[in-house]
């Protein structure tokens, strides 16, 4: 009888330690390719790319042009952003730069409405409309990213997303109450037949017929699909209708870069990420190597010392993106000055581990011209990796959700509206404070962006983490907390996700805290001297985490629908 009892004591504790987790927040292993979005459909699509036979680059092409179709707040034809590609034959890291670009006849002077506050910027001309529309460039940049590293044809990328279009797309809860938020969706003629007719609700299908022509145009004629005939004739006329500057002498001069990543050696990992006209990837940098001169071993992450020691080392990151960061074509940019580590141990002498400094050149006047001054959060991220290690961190962007609210007649292309990126208040004492003389609006110029996709390798210069978020100006400060998080504090890239965040910016008075964080850890960053604003959520981080040779793939819990899909 005892001898029974012990065997089943015995199989309970057994079974009880097979069966506990340190946490909820399980991330999904395999050794296999996997993808990891924002949105249920466009994974499972990059997955079976995977499965048939493509490379990373081209389930991230699919996945591109998908998002379009699947999560149109924020995946595009009509919008930009950066991928981060790491080609493992060669050991070799490239970044792909097709963000918007200010058309030709786009000059500052055009949005100043002289009715109002002396010739002022008007705002809402570079937020909704036609003239908030930068030239695209997604479809040059994910077209030069199949060109260069792809293996499969176009038209087997896009074809996917053709048939997905066709069937409709499931309007799901999320996809319904973003369409239901956005406002400037309601002063569009065009998308208010797309997205706003009677047939669009929960459980139902959202068709957009005129982006079908669009993807086969691309799919049978590539970049020229696009950028040359049809499709352009119908946005230049889109245009002149309605007061926008984008013709098609734009669309032809628009050509995607490969930038060298910028990177840092941050506790023998190496980090890298993108350079300017990101500012993000700087202020990511920045902060780490700032906060490389603390010893965080001796920190609890959840704990109020390290969240102030952290939230003012991103007022460091911060001030560097937004005062010195442009395109690099027009403007040259201190690269070596602002990722010294020299320079950084000298901030992190500044820091008071007692008390939260203020932006004691901030006053009220300044502070009510900075508010205006939003970026957006309706980003969206994906990472990939195949099975031969081949590895893809791609940040893309309409600008605001559905960007300016315009789709451009005849294309179901939604317009984005990154003209806002630009700094417009310049010169007679009215500049804002905060913003980079670099970034003053120029043409067929590209905005400063926080966009940054990431990826860390470790000692042995092996790629350990592909990671990037949305999220605006909080961009920079999300992948920061996830990097940390994993390097410091060892955690698996699930609770390294799900951890709450914080945000902190260089101009901001407020300190951002997520809901979830305790209430003792609010108090004592009060008694610090922050002033504290409890902000809903912050970020939505796709990652894949690669430990002994396993990826582990993570959906932040953030934002609905995501998912990681495995090649099968």
């Amino acid at each position: 009888m005892r001898f029974l009892i012990f065997i089943l004591f015995s199989l309970t504790a057994s079974t009880q330690s097979y069966l506990d987790y340190p946490h909820p927040y399980h991330p999904t292993s395999t050794t296999k390719g996997m993808v990891v979005s924002q949105n249920y459909l466009s994974s499972d699509i990059g997955a079976m790319i995977l499965s048939n036979g493509g490379n990373a680059v081209d389930a991230a092409v699919a996945v591109g042009f998908s998002l379009a179709a699947t999560l149109p707040r924020a995946g595009n034809l009509g919008g930009g952003g950066f991928m981060m590609i790491y080609d493992a034959k060669s050991n070799s890291i490239a970044t792909l730069d097709f963000r918007s670009m200010s058309p030709e006849l786009a000059e500052s002077n055009k949005y100043r409405n002289k009715f109002k506050n002396n010739g002022a910027h008007d705002y809402d001309l570079t937020r909704k409309g036609y003239k908030a529309i930068a030239v695209p460039g997604t479809v040059a940049g994910l077209i030069k990213a199949h060109e260069v590293y792809g293996s499969m044809e176009l038209k087997d990328l896009i074809e996917p997303t053709i048939s997905l279009l066709k069937d409709g797309v499931p309007i799901t809860e999320d996809l319904f109450g973003a369409i239901q938020d956005t406002e400037y969706l309601t002063l569009d003629e065009e998308s208010k037949k797309i997205y706003l007719n009677p047939d669009v609700k929960i459980g139902g299908k959202l068709f957009i017929n005129d982006l079908i022509n669009t993807l086969q145009l691309i799919s049978i004629n590539g970049v020229d699909g696009f950028y040359k005939g049809e499709t352009a004739e119908k946005i230049e006329l889109a245009m002149i209708k309605h007061g926008g500057f984008i013709r098609k002498e734009d669309l032809m001069k628009y050509k995607p870069r490969f930038l060298p990543a910028i990177s840092t050696n941050y506790r023998g990992n190496t980090i890298f990420t993108q350079g300017p006209p990101s500012g993000g990837g700087v202020a990511i940098l920045t902060s780490l190597n700032v906060l490389e001169n603390f010893d965080l071993s001796k920190m609890n992450y959840d704990s109020g010392k390290y969240l102030h020691l952290l939230a003012e080392v991103m007022r460091f990151g911060h001030e560097s993106r937004s005062k010195y960061i442009g395109d690099p074509k027009f403007s040259n940019i201190p690269m070596e000055d602002l990722l010294s580590k020299d320079f950084a141990k000298m901030k992190s002498k500044s820091i008071n581990l007692k008390r939260a400094s203020k932006p004691d050149r901030f006053n009220k006047n300044a502070q009510t011209l900075e508010r205006k001054y939003v970026e957006s959060k309706d980003t969206t991220h994906y990472s990939i990796i195949d099975d031969n290690g081949n590895a893809v961190s791609v940040t893309y962007t309409l600008g605001y959700s559905f960007g300016s609210g315009v789709t451009i007649e005849g294309t179901g292309i939604l317009g984005n509206n990154q003209m806002n990126n630009f700094a417009h208040e310049y010169g007679n004492g009215s500049y804002r404070r905060s913003a980079s003389p670099a970034n003053k609006l120029e043409p067929l110029k590209r905005p400063m962006s926080t966009m940054a996709p990431v990826m860390v390798f470790n000692k042995e210069g092996k790629l350990t983490l592909i990671t990037g978020s949305p999220g605006g100006s909080q961009i920079p400060n999300i992948n920061l907390q996830v990097l940390i998080n994993v390097l410091d504090f060892n955690l698996d890239i699930g609770e390294a996700t799900m951890l709450p965040r914080i945000h902190q910016d260089s101009q901001e008075l407020e300190l951002l805290l997520e809901k979830t964080i305790n209430f003792d850890t609010k108090r004592y960053l009060g008694v610090f001297g922050h002033d504290i604003e409890v902000s809903d959520t912050i970020g939505s981080t796709q990652s894949i985490h690669i430990v002994d040779n396993m990826r582990y793939g993570y959906s932040d819990l953030r934002r609905p629908n995501a998912k990681v899909s495995i090649k099968k």
